[in-house]
């Protein structure tokens, strides 16, 4: 006998102002709920399940093509196969030195003992120059920022068309760097822009549609999941004094450590699917066609994997973090932005003896569809 599917409007303002907290109280009474946007999946083994699936969870959930996210079996597998290497070991630990001379950069133009914003004079501006001196859009910084801006502005707008524009004008930024490097013909920079324009699959060339739709994975989103990401972190380590002095000692444990903050504060909100078929998850059945998001951060703090969904614990749920998904769409970027993220850290716990929060200004969160840290004011001792 099937249920009722219960309802919810994850955009309302009381979601809004408190999402692990709505996440957290949605997963306690209910697997599932259903809004006019689809139908949200709040435990830990829906959201494997259904990320495991792909047969009867569709990617192709979006009307806009997006490589190779949104790209289903047979043909994700080739992307992937074109694509993995980008983010191979070899090519990291070399471009690692090069994000860490950004970190230091950055960090050591910061005062020490005033009220400062981590995410706004950390965050995004390491996201940005890390991002531009891996693809080689070395000199856009600023256009960059504007768009982060514009792009968040527009995203919490709620306005379509607002938004809509905003992604176009990424995809000219990504456009022009493409018709920089067409001109340069022979002598274009060796970068990994360059050598994505050179890439073939079955002996073709790629459409350049294909290849703007790639480099806007690789970084629209990127850029504010960075950012956000590294707010979530200076957050918990200001407010975990023991944690951070744990890691000035021992910061060989970073990247396990900044694993589990980013499983209690998960600022990679859902993903989207597309049932294929009629299907059933626990009591209730959901249709063919039916749009259904699948809640990381709600996942990553399922009690009934992690216990106490607060408890820090990097080596007990290292095995069950989610924080890059799972199967085959789990995030190909995983070794970049750990890298990126663990330099960062690393930079800023040796630079100071002290991360605390601000005295005169209060964390802002941030919202849909992001998660994680608006603003992070803190102070470096």
């Amino acid at each position: 006998m099937s249920r009722p599917i219960p309802t919810w409007e994850p955009l309302s303002p009381e979601v809004l102002a408190d999402q692990l907290g709505a996440y957290d109280r949605m997963r306690a009474t209910c697997p599932l709920a259903e809004s006019p946007r689809g139908v949200t999946l709040f435990r830990h083994a829906d959201v494997v399940a259904a990320a495991t699936d792909p047969a009867r969870f569709s990617s192709a959930a979006t009307a806009r093509r997006a490589v190779p996210n949104a790209i289903d079996p047979p043909e994700h597998a080739a992307w992937r196969t074109l694509t993995d290497p980008f983010f191979a070991p070899a090519r990291i630990a070399a471009l690692e030195p090069r994000v860490r001379a950004i970190a230091e950069a950055i960090v050591s133009a910061l005062p020490r003992g005033v009220d400062l914003d981590a995410v706004a004079v950390i965050g995004a501006p390491l996201a940005v120059r890390a991002q531009t001196e891996w693809l080689g859009w070395h000199g856009i910084e600023d256009s960059l920022l504007a768009w982060m801006a514009d792009n968040h502005d527009a995203t919490r707008s709620g306005d379509r068309a607002r938004t809509a524009e905003v992604a176009a004008a990424f995809d000219e930024i990504v456009r022009v760097q493409l018709r920089r490097r067409r001109g340069m013909g022979a002598a274009a920079p060796e970068d990994p822009t360059t050598e994505l324009m050179r890439a073939t699959m079955d002996g073709r060339p790629l459409d350049e549609a294909d290849i703007v739709s790639v480099l806007r994975n690789w970084t629209a989103g990127d850029l504010a999941s960075m950012a956000a990401a590294l707010g979530v972190v200076v957050r918990f380590l200001a407010t975990h004094p023991e944690v951070q002095q744990d890691l000035r000692a021992r910061p060989a444990g970073l990247a396990a450590a900044i694993d589990e903050m980013l499983r209690i504060d998960d600022p990679f909100l859902v993903n989207r699917r597309l049932t294929t078929t009629a299907l059933r998850i626990g009591e209730h059945e959901l249709e063919a066609g039916t749009r259904v998001y699948l809640n990381w951060t709600s996942a990553n703090r399922d009690e009934s994997v992690f216990g106490d969904p607060d408890a820090y614990r990097p080596e007990r749920n290292a095995a069950h973090n989610l924080v890059y998904g799972i199967g085959i769409h789990a995030c190909p970027g995983r070794p970049l932005a750990t890298m990126e993220l663990v330099v960062a850290t690393q930079v800023l716990l040796q630079a100071t003896s002290c991360l605390e929060p601000a005295a005169d200004a209060a964390p802002v969160r941030e919202t849909y569809p992001l998660g994680g840290w608006r603003s992070v004011p803190v102070r470096l001792r």
